[in-house]
Formats: C-alpha cells, sequence, structure tokens
C-alpha cells in the first residue's frame, strides 16, 4: 500500500508519518496535520455490510495508518471495540424514531460519543511511541467542553509511559459531566478546572504546544506533550468508521449526516467519510445559541466576536471550532495560515472570495454543508416531542441536530434518509432531559434521583458509568485561572 504522509494544514513541507503525526497532537507551526490525500475504500459496501464494527474500523484506519503493520492495526481495533469497553455487542447502533435514524455513539464507558475515538488511541499512541523510539513519557494535555475530558482521562488511566490533564471550565460543564472528570481513579490523571469557558482552555492549551521553551524543560525532564483533542489525527481517523458504518446498515443510495457541532471534529469525520466514497448527499452542521459555524456557512466569514452563551448542550459551547481549519486548508491552501492568524488576532477571517474559487461548477468542500441551529427552547421542545411522539428519549446536544434536521426538511423537503449522530447519554444530562419532557411539572433533585426518574421514565437501565460516577470519590480539586496552567502543569511533573 503506497505510503500517506501528513502535512501541517500551515505549512505543506512539515510532514510526518501517521505514527508521528499521532505522537505531536499537533504541526510545530500550530497547524493541525492533514493526511496529503483522503483514500477510497478498498472494500465495496456490500462486502463492509456484513462485517462488524471492528472490522469495519480496520478497514478504514489501515487505509490511513500506513506506517503501521495491519497486524498493528488489528490489534489496536480489537483492543478498544470489545464488550469490556462498550455495553453493546454491536458497539453502536441506528434506532428509528421521528422520521430519522438515530446513531446511538453512546455505549462506550463514559456514555459520549468520544468514547468512540478515545477507546483506540491510547492503543495507537503507545504502538507509534515503539515505532519512533520514544524514550521520554508522553504527556496528554487536552482541553475539555465537557465529553472529551472523561474519554480521554478514561482511555489513558494506568497507560504505562503516560500521564494526562485535563482542563475543563469550571461552570460550563453539567454538574454529572464536572463529576465524572473528578471522580477519575488512575494515579497518572490529572484534571484542573479554569475560571473561564472552554475557548479559554483551548487556547491556552494550543499556546502551551508551541511554547518550545516550556517542551524543552519537559523534554529534559523526560517529558514530552501530545494531545487527545481531536485536533490529533489519531483522534480524527476512528471516528470516520463509525459513518461508514452507518451508511453501510442502511445501503441507501444517498444518505444525510446531521451532526451536533462544537469543535467540528465529529462533523469533519463524516466528511472524510464521504471523499473515501460513502455517497453522502448533505452533511447538516447543527448549532446551538453559540452559532458561530451556522453564522460561517451562511456567510463565508467566521467571527467568534460574540457573546458565549452558556447552554444545556455545553459540548458545543464553543466560538473557536479548531477542526475547522482542516476543512478550510481544502479552500485556501498555503493561505490557511495567514486565516488563522487574522483569528487569533482579530478574532475572524472571511473565505468568500476564497470559497468561489475552491471548485468548477459550484462543487467546493463547503457545497457539501448546510448550517443550521437550534436554540435553547427549541432544543426542549425537540426532546418532548419526540419523547411524547416515539418514546425516544434524547440529550440535549442530540436534540440540537433533531431540531436542526426538522428545520432543514421543512425548507427543503429533502427526503433523503438522514441520520443523526446521537454523541450522549440522555442520563449524563438528566435535569435538563427531565425539565424538557416534565415541564411545569418538573421537580429539582438530587443527580441520583433524577437519574433514577428519567430511567422509570425512559424504561431504559441506568448504565455502569453512571453508577461509577455518582458513587465515586472526588478524586480532583484544582481550579486556576488560564494564566496559571502551565505553572499547573510544572507543579505535576516539574
Amino acid at each position: 500500500m503506497q505510503e500517506l504522509l501528513y502535512h501541517s494544514t500551515r505549512d505543506t513541507s512539515l510532514t510526518a508519518t501517521a505514527s508521528q503525526a499521532i505522537l505531536r497532537g499537533i504541526a510545530p507551526d500550530g497547524g493541525l496535520y492533514v493526511p496529503d490525500r483522503i483514500p477510497t475504500l478498498r472494500k465495496s459496501f456490500d462486502e463492509l455490510s456484513m462485517m462488524s464494527y471492528p472490522e469495519v474500523a480496520y478497514e478504514v484506519l489501515r487505509l490511513f495508518l500506513t506506517d503501521f503493520s495491519d497486524e498493528e492495526v488489528r490489534a489496536a481495533v480489537n483492543a478498544a471495540y470489545n464488550t469490556e469497553n462498550f455495553d453493546r455487542d454491536d458497539i453502536t447502533c441506528l434506532m428509528k424514531a421521528n422520521g430519522a435514524y438515530y446513531l446511538e455513539l453512546f455505549h462506550g464507558r463514559t456514555i459520549a460519543f468520544k468514547d468512540m475515538a478515545l477507546s483506540i488511541l491510547p492503543h495507537l499512541m503507545s504502538i507509534s511511541a515503539k515505532k519512533n523510539n520514544l524514550k521520554e513519557k508522553i504527556v496528554i494535555l487536552t482541553a475539555t467542553s465537557g465529553d472529551t475530558g472523561k474519554a480521554a482521562l478514561e482511555g489513558f488511566a494506568n497507560v504505562p509511559g503516560t500521564g494526562i490533564v485535563v482542563f475543563y471550565p469550571k461552570d460550563g460543564v453539567s454538574t454529572f459531566q464536572e463529576r465524572q472528570m473528578l471522580t477519575q481513579e488512575g494515579d497518572n490523571t490529572h484534571v484542573i478546572g479554569i475560571r473561564g469557558n472552554f475557548d479559554d482552555a483551548q487556547r491556552e492549551v494550543k499556546k502551551i504546544f508551541t511554547d518550545e521553551a516550556f517542551a524543552a524543560k519537559m523534554k529534559s525532564a523526560g517529558y514530552v506533550f501530545s494531545s487527545a483533542n481531536s485536533i490529533n489525527i489519531g483522534r480524527l481517523i476512528p471516528q470516520i468508521a463509525y459513518y461508514v458504518y452507518a451508511y453501510t446498515r442502511l445501503m441507501e443510495d444517498e444518505i444525510t449526516f446531521v451532526v451536533p457541532t462544537g469543535n467540528f471534529g465529529n462533523i469533519l469525520a463524516a466528511y472524510y467519510a464521504a471523499k473515501m466514497g460513502v455517497p453522502v448527499s448533505k452533511l447538516i452542521c447543527a448549532s446551538n445559541d453559540n452559532k458561530v459555524l451556522f453564522d460561517f456557512f451562511e456567510s463565508g466569514v467566521y467571527d467568534r466576536n460574540r457573546d458565549f452563551i452558556l447552554t444545556s448542550s455545553p459540548s458545543m459551547d464553543i466560538l473557536i471550532s479548531s477542526n475547522l481549519e482542516r476543512l478550510i486548508y481544502e479552500i485556501a491552501g498555503d493561505k490557511t495560515a495567514d486565516l488563522m492568524s487574522s483569528l487569533a488576532g482579530s478574532g475572524k477571517y472571511s473565505v468568500k472570495d476564497l470559497a468561489g474559487k475552491s471548485a468548477e461548477d459550484g462543487d467546493g468542500p463547503l457545497d457539501m454543508f448546510r448550517g443550521e441551529y437550534a436554540t435553547e427552547q427549541e432544543m426542549q421542545e425537540e426532546i418532548r416531542h419526540v419523547y411524547k411522539d416515539c418514546g425516544y428519549v434524547l440529550d440535549p446536544h442530540t436534540a440540537v441536530a433533531s431540531a436542526s434536521y426538522r428545520k432543514y426538511l421543512a425548507d427543503t423537503r429533502d427526503l433523503t434518509p438522514a441520520v443523526i449522530a446521537s454523541t450522549a447519554s440522555p442520563y449524563k444530562f438528566s435535569a435538563s432531559v427531565l425539565r424538557a419532557i416534565e415541564g411545569d411539572s418538573f421537580r429539582e433533585g438530587t443527580d441520583k434521583e433524577l437519574i433514577e426518574r428519567l430511567s422509570k421514565l425512559s424504561g431504559v437501565e441506568i448504565p455502569a458509568a453512571v453508577d461509577r460516577a455518582l458513587n465515586g470519590t472526588i478524586r480532583h480539586n484544582t481550579v486556576c485561572d488560564p494564566a496559571d496552567m502551565e505553572k499547573e502543569i510544572e507543579k505535576i511533573f516539574l
């Protein structure tokens, strides 16, 4: 198989093999690694439709990880996708409700879609370290808006040769999400709340990654940084697999994917699946009240200069969608660095002129996307509507996507079969879900009381991950200002 190399979105001369890109997480110039080409699927859809999820994941990953042996890819896949890590034999499933298919991606150990990639990333990273004769201990440095943090902590807990530090907005996640992280076990795990929002945490993490002096200080002490965010190509590639899998369960002529979107990684994986050959009609990028991405797809201007709104779908409360840079690279090429510099400086950039030149006959990268959004009220109404009509319970993020799809359908009458990415279990947001369903009769309670009420209402058994979080001991209690994040890392490792 021809080797596939990766290069920075900001400087194509900065190249890496797959294993090197996974280890580094981010390119030396602050850009994101992208593949030199998107490979096409080697197996037919008929063949893939007969395969299990691990088998489909293997077929996808082996095309991107060309410096891994087939045995190494298969070993990583089998170690990640099994009944020890997921509560379904099939790993994920499609549920039909409300005129669409919901792709349930929350059957892993932290009941959120991040498990689909973060269950395999530690294995890919361990293999990468051996392939590159890495002697230093890998420190996973991650900013989270709610779900990535816990999934990364769970994936890397007590993994030899690694340590992990997760920063999260102290008042910007649900109480259950916070408790999931603060009760995390593992001698190599560290969780730190920041006085700020997710964008503040993500900005400082990126700054630390490109601080050469600090990297040298860490390396002299025997440590190197890497990332578990979807800025790491090793996090992004495994996500492509579930879109390929979803299509091969339906085998329609075309398909529309609807994805609740914050950092743009999840929907970018769907775009890559389309480029691999999955017949995608439209990618609906669903935003909440923080609709910076909706405005971008409407106007061609990305502008983060706006109020940051805390919502009941906190993983989407983001104004700087890092993975969008990978899509922008396909439009802007060598101008990407200038656009990202503009974003860092003035807080905005425009691709209006570039997008018009990006492809012939209006068939450019942006044309596959459609922006939609749902307000907090529309999200609540969608949870209530779907439950009353179908008895199916949505979490707030999935409800944003579901409501966005209903808007799209009303506007276009597009009857192409739609798959909505269902990104979290309702149990992670029991108060918000019950408030939406019960309306004026909703009454407050402890997390445990609310979860038990939701179980009775939905008829769905409480996942083991919920019991672990509710009954676990608080082990992490550090809080700092964003400007002090680097100091906190020094306290831990130096």
